[in-house]
């Protein structure tokens, strides 16, 4: 009707809760057009926030796309007018409960209760439970049998949940110049064991000891930003207090997922005092200074340096064509990260090549494989994890590298699912994928099996032995 004035709860909701003005959105589509889920979604990213702006509360709640949503941060990367598009999506989901609404992905849902109820009770993610637990209660109990039936047989998940609880007292030691703070977060206690394992061998290589804090939780990943906002916050800075309370100034983070969650609590947290007293009235720490927070890559490169990791290898990775993967979360968004290239970043590829190895220019680096779509909408993160996979040979790849256990869950572990041919020949369409410290403890001549390699489900060795790398 000509002169209705036009709703703006929605949109008002939105900027009072995120800070984000969806109005600041002039339609240009970068979102979208970047986004790896668009052809999934019901209505595409722009398109939402067309909805809010109109005051079409319902078509925005109602969709499937705040859900399915998988948080890759492109679109918040992306936009001209640095609107947090992927806020946006967390709140309308929020938001969506909060009214009542159905989940637009009930699957999604489901697998943030049972992620945050396992947290809440235990401290941190028991992985199995909740992968049985979901496949039951979303009707497909068998769907990923022989998947964990492999696992368990090469020891990489765990049959019993760790219970945790923060420590009262952290007493701090003095700070030694070769110490650094490290939080491995949850699946480096199971499903990467082999991850964690050479962490810590490569780090005793090169003269660094891992502080790791006493009783550090779960950072409470996808499930907690998206329908549990406070506990996205406390959940990061409760470890980064523990971080702080051993003395240490600086944290080496391995997983990528875990590296965001606590960059983005440190961002919230200068962005918003009152919420950070808050959070700190919680936790019981009032915080005396912050936490250098570094993936695990940039902590290696920039501590150690290049030059004296290069000193190290005594196997040099020379004939191996390494495809560097960093996943969404290592670079994006820069305004959170710190990131100078998030579009294209060059330093896994410097790192690895100073291992001796070949690195390729390929278009998937960044590229999103599907993250935690893995338990709820499998055939999504296949579809994605497939793409990437399939860019790597058209490449040439001998192997993937990469620094994140949930990308190298979707990329390795479930590339049997993908209907691949053999085992360690990438011409054929199946590459095995390592982790960056599996390709270190090769090069510094720590073997196989420090290198922990039989724990890959894409055996590595039959492409390494033709490369030379292994006898």
């Amino acid at each position: 009707m000509p002169g209705a004035e036009l709703n703006t709860e929605l949109a008002d909701r939105i900027r009072a809760e995120t800070g984000e003005n969806v109005f600041s959105c002039y339609q240009c589509i970068k979102c979208s057009s970047g986004c790896p889920l668009a052809n999934h979604f019901d209505l595409t990213p722009n398109q939402v926030m067309r909805a809010a702006q109109l005051g079409l509360d319902q078509v925005a709640l109602e969709a499937k796309t705040p859900w399915l949503c998988v948080g890759c941060e492109t679109c918040t990367t992306r936009c001209p007018n640095g609107i947090d598009v992927a806020r946006v999506m967390d709140f309308l989901a929020l938001e969506s409960q909060a009214r009542g609404i159905t989940p637009g992905v009930p699957e999604v849902a489901l697998f943030s209760e049972i992620f945050l109820r396992n947290v809440n009770l235990l401290g941190r993610t028991y992985e199995l439970g909740l992968m049985a637990e979901m496949n039951l209660r979303s009707g497909r109990p068998l769907k990923d049998l022989a998947m964990g039936l492999e696992m368990i047989r090469k020891r990489k998940i765990k049959l019993l949940p760790e219970y945790v609880r923060r420590p009262k007292d952290v007493r701090a030691t003095p700070k030694k110049p070769n110490q650094v703070g490290y939080y491995p977060g949850c699946s480096l206690h199971s499903l990467a064991a082999e991850y964690d394992s050479t962490v810590h061998a490569v780090a005793k290589t090169l003269d660094l000891e891992l502080i790791e804090p006493p009783g550090w939780v779960c950072c409470g990943s996808s499930p907690a930003h998206r329908v549990a906002p406070r506990l996205a916050m406390q959940l990061p800075l409760t470890n980064l207090a523990l971080i702080e309370q051993t003395g240490m100034d600086e944290v080496a983070v391995p997983c990528a997922a875990c590296f965001s969650r606590l960059k983005t609590a440190q961002h919230e947290a200068a962005r918003n005092p009152t919420l950070k007293a808050e959070m700190e009235a919680e936790i019981g720490h009032t915080s005396r200074r912050e936490i250098d927070v570094r993936t695990l890559v940039d902590m290696l490169v920039d501590r150690v340096g290049l030059e004296a990791i290069g000193a190290k290898v005594t196997r040099p990775l020379a004939g191996l064509k390494v495809a560097c993967f960093y996943g969404c979360l290592m670079m994006r968004p820069p305004a959170v990260t710190g990131a100078e290239q998030p579009e294209y970043p060059m330093v896994l590829d410097r790192l690895v090549a100073a291992l001796g190895a070949t690195t390729l220019d390929w278009g998937h680096k960044t590229s999103c494989c599907g993250a935690s779509l893995s338990v709820t909408k499998t055939e999504i993160a296949l579809e994605l994890s497939r793409k990437i996979i399939d860019d790597a040979c058209a490449v040439g790849a001998d192997v993937i590298a990469v620094a994140c256990p949930l990308c190298h869950t979707n990329l390795d572990d479930r590339q049997p699912q993908m209907s691949l041919a053999a085992d360690g020949d990438a011409s054929a369409g199946r590459v095995p994928v390592l982790y960056f410290t599996q390709l270190m403890a090769l090069a510094f001549g720590l073997g196989d099996k420090s290198a922990a390699l039989a724990k890959n489900m894409v055996d590595p060795r039959p492409v390494l032995v033709k490369r030379g790398v292994l006898d």
